[in-house]
């Protein structure tokens, strides 16, 4: 994907850190995209990144996608069929107001983090982690332009 023009490595290496930390709690996968802009519907398009990050080729169906276009302040969170069939209503839309909050206050790596442990912890309660599990999916941010 795009270089990286949103974080610093330091920042970014803290992002990472935490999607690392969460995924060794539970067999759940999550990935964050960044991006300047959005064209068309922000679910359209986090859905479209889900499908070219190979998230929906998890063997349980429990990828999280945490997705951000920063110029036109668009953002997504979206959950294969599994975690999507365990969650609460309203699950979501708990974790996006969080890290609006942060986001909001310029705290960018913040918001990320605390996001992503809150996701981490629902993975892990329906989703533990086994010992035989594999890292699926990169821990890595993906970037577009």
């Amino acid at each position: 994907m795009g270089k990286n023009k949103f974080l610093s490595k330091e920042e970014e290496a803290m992002v990472v850190q935490a999607i690392q930390l969460a995924e060794h709690r539970t067999g759940g996968e999550i990935r964050v995209h960044i991006e300047s802009n959005c064209k068309g519907n922000v679910l359209d398009r986090a859905a479209g990144l889900f499908k070219s990050l190979k998230m929906h080729e998890t063997a349980l169906r429990n990828g999280v996608l945490i997705y951000l276009s920063t110029d036109d302040r668009k953002f997504a969170i979206i959950g294969d069929s599994g975690i999507n069939a365990v969650v609460p209503a309203g699950y979501w839309d708990d974790v996006k107001d969080l890290m609006i909050g942060n986001f909001s206050k310029g705290a960018l790596v913040q918001g990320f983090v605390m996001g992503i442990e809150k996701v981490g912890e629902k993975l892990k309660e329906f989703f533990p982690y086994q010992e035989e599990d594999v890292n699926e999916l990169p821990d890595e941010i993906s970037y577009g332009k």
